[in-house]
């Protein structure tokens, strides 16, 4: 099945039983599993390589913020659809945990209403917040080990101390920044960083019951949940913040709209 844009009448053209070379998203096919961030990544959808970047960001806006989602039943039958698709592919009955960002998009908790049709009836929901800008710290030991404590062929430090404590610096004044802004301008500003993968502290547990249940499963399988991954930056955060509180779990990812070329190193 295909999605095609109508320019003259500025709407989109859902199609569910045909393909077409004017598609701009089209369910996935054999690019359907991936590994990336260290774990099995499943799409749903994937954008044609020729959609321009307007059209693209329209549909996302579409997909993430239609209001009345139940009464939009091309867009439910586009998820419904995905849903289908990945339970034949991984046999949702066997997921004891569902995993999943908030969201002001409804699409997640829609998907998640329907992948209860497939799941057993103990299915857990959990959820991950957004932290207060203030919470955002920087994982500097981490930083240094990758970067400032680089050597050159003969052995000799990259860098010198005082080249070092300059960053240091650098790197705090910019936490101060962050402190000072909006969750969402801090993602769009810094998601193409080299730094972004040393912030941490993005998104937390929804209660401190959820986390301790978390912490005391083990060997469970569980699916994390997105809407739409672009950069892979939230879902980068869902997993630091699972792994930090317990690594024995089997996580497989899922998101509604992905990208085939976020590789295993994008964790």
């Amino acid at each position: 099945m295909g999605v095609t844009f109508d320019d003259t009448e500025k709407k989109f053209v859902f199609d569910f039983e045909h393909d077409g070379a004017e598609d701009i998203v089209s369910l996935t096919g054999d690019g359907y599993q991936v590994e990336a961030f260290g774990n099995c990544f499943y799409y749903g959808y994937e954008f044609s390589e020729q959609v321009e970047s307007p059209v693209r960001t329209a549909f996302i806006k579409y997909v993430k913020f239609t209001e009345a989602l139940q009464d939009t039943p091309d867009l439910t039958s586009f998820i419904k659809k995905a849903i289908d698709n990945l339970d034949k592919h991984i046999n949702l009955y066997d997921y004891d945990l569902v995993v999943m960002p908030e969201s002001s998009s409804k699409v997640n908790q829609y998907m998640l209403r329907y992948i209860y049709r497939f799941a057993q009836p103990t299915l857990r929901k959990m959820e991950l917040v957004k932290a207060l800008p203030s919470n955002i710290s920087f994982d500097m030991d981490g930083f240094e080990q990758q970067y400032l404590n680089d050597e050159l062929e003969n052995g000799r430090p990259r860098y010198t101390e005082a080249q070092k404590e300059e960053v240091r610096q650098s790197i705090n004044k910019m936490l101060d920044l962050i402190h000072q802004k909006d969750y969402f301008t801090i993602a769009k500003d810094v998601k193409k960083s080299r730094f972004r993968p040393f912030m941490i502290q993005f998104l937390k547990f929804a209660s401190e019951a959820d986390k301790e249940l978390y912490r005391t499963i083990r060997k469970q399988n569980v699916l994390v949940v997105d809407d739409v991954t672009t950069s892979g930056s939230t879902l980068n955060e869902i997993l630091r913040s699972l792994r930090i509180v317990n690594d024995d779990n089997n996580i497989t990812i899922f998101s509604l709209i992905g990208r085939k070329d976020l590789m295993a190193d994008s964790y």
